[in-house]
Parts: C-alpha cells; sequence; structure tokens
C-alpha cells in the first residue's frame, strides 16, 4: 500500500513538473502590428506581425532581454518585447493608444511638412532640379510639335493619294469612253466604204448596160450619112 501511494506521488509530481508554472494569457497592444521574431533580439528574423488586441500565451518572460516567448493559438511560437503585452484586451480609446497614435501622426506630418519643403525648395528658379525639369519639359514639346507635325504630313500625304486616285479612275474612264467612240468611227467608216463600193459597182453595172447602147446608135447615125 505505501509502495502504491509512493508512485501516486511520484506522477503527480511529474504532471506538476510538466505543467508550465508561467503560463498566462495576455494581448499585443501597440499602435502597429508587433513583430513577432525568431529569437529574443530586435534583429532576429521576423516570422509573422501580430496586429492590436491578438491573444498570445506566455510560456516564459525574460526580464534581462525585456523579451517574452509566447505561443498564437494555431500553437506558432516566438518571442515578442514584453512592453507590448496587456492583461485586458486593449482600446483603441485608451489614453495612451490615443497618446501614441497623436504622436506617431505628428511625426509623420512633420516628416511630410518637411519633404514638402525640401522639393519647394528644389523646383525653385535656377535649381539643378528646375533646370533639368524645364529641359525635360523642352524635350517633350520638340517631341510632341514632330509628331504633330508627322501626323498632319501623314494626312497631307493621304489626301494627296485619294486625289491621286480619284484622277486615275477619271483617266481611266475617259480612256474607255475615247476607246468606244473610236471603234463607233471605225465601224462608222467600214459602213461607208461600204456604201461607197456597193455605189461604184452600181455605177459601173449602169455604164457598162449604157454604153454599149450609145456606141450602137452612133454608129447607126454615121451610117446614115
Amino acid at each position: 500500500m505505501k509502495k502504491l501511494r509512493f508512485f501516486f506521488f511520484l506522477l503527480i509530481t511529474q504532471l506538476i513538473s510538466f505543467t508550465p508554472a508561467y503560463a498566462k494569457t495576455v494581448y499585443v497592444t501597440n499602435t502597429n502590428d508587433i513583430p513577432l521574431r525568431s529569437k529574443e533580439s530586435n534583429k532576429a528574423r521576423v516570422i509573422s506581425l501580430l496586429p492590436i488586441g491578438t491573444p498570445v500565451e506566455v510560456l516564459n518572460e525574460n526580464v534581462k532581454t525585456g523579451f517574452s516567448h509566447i505561443q498564437l493559438i494555431d500553437g506558432m511560437q516566438g518571442f515578442i518585447a514584453s512592453k507590448n503585452t496587456l492583461l485586458t484586451p486593449p482600446s483603441q480609446t485608451q489614453p495612451g493608444i490615443i497618446s501614441k497614435n497623436l504622436g506617431s501622426l505628428q511625426s509623420e506630418n512633420s516628416t511630410l511638412k518637411a519633404e514638402m519643403a525640401k522639393l519647394k525648395i528644389a523646383v525653385t528658379p535656377d535649381t539643378p532640379l528646375e533646370q533639368s525639369l524645364a529641359t525635360e519639359r523642352d524635350r517633350l514639346d520638340r517631341e510632341l510639335t514632330e509628331i504633330k507635325k508627322s501626323a498632319s504630313n501623314q494626312i497631307q500625304i493621304k489626301d494627296e493619294r485619294d486625289k491621286l486616285q480619284e484622277e486615275v479612275v477619271n483617266v481611266k474612264r475617259e480612256l474607255e469612253q475615247l476607246k468606244l467612240e473610236n471603234n463607233a468611227l471605225k465601224d462608222g467608216a467600214a459602213q461607208d466604204w461600204f456604201l461607197y463600193g456597193g455605189f461604184l459597182s452600181l455605177a459601173g453595172v449602169f455604164l457598162g448596160f449604157i454604153l454599149p447602147k450609145l456606141a450602137w446608135r452612133r454608129k447607126n447615125n454615121w451610117d446614115r450619112f
């Protein structure tokens, strides 16, 4: 019986030793997403980004490095800065977060103003950037002028080509008309020659019929004398 109690005591002791003594649930809080790193260092590889309000389980916390070994709901583990965790879910309206957001926005606004001032100074007259922009603008204007001129020339060439094509069509029509008229004249001349030939043939027949009779009459008249 004593052996059984001793065995049971050892089993409970082992179970307690395997149970994480530090495990607790905390929530990510910051103005930006928190990087989940592979090691306890700000230079370690980032394996994920945790948005504000993400619940994580702290497996261990190292006070010296300021990092906590945490585990996500899906089982992924890594290290985040302990200062970026809260025991309660953060609210976007908390004064601390509002102050951080306001400070971040003000810093970003100041940075943008400084960049805008630099740009204004850079594009003032007689500065290298302004001269470079002016040169580029002039180059683009020349290219645009050349493109417009080329387009105008192409349109003019097209119009001239269309006119020439129309003239060629008209000349072809006139040529066909002349050919028809020439053929008609040839046919008319052939008909005229045919009529002339027929007329001459008839005249020859008529003379051949009349001349012998006239000669016979003259002979009879001479015989009477």
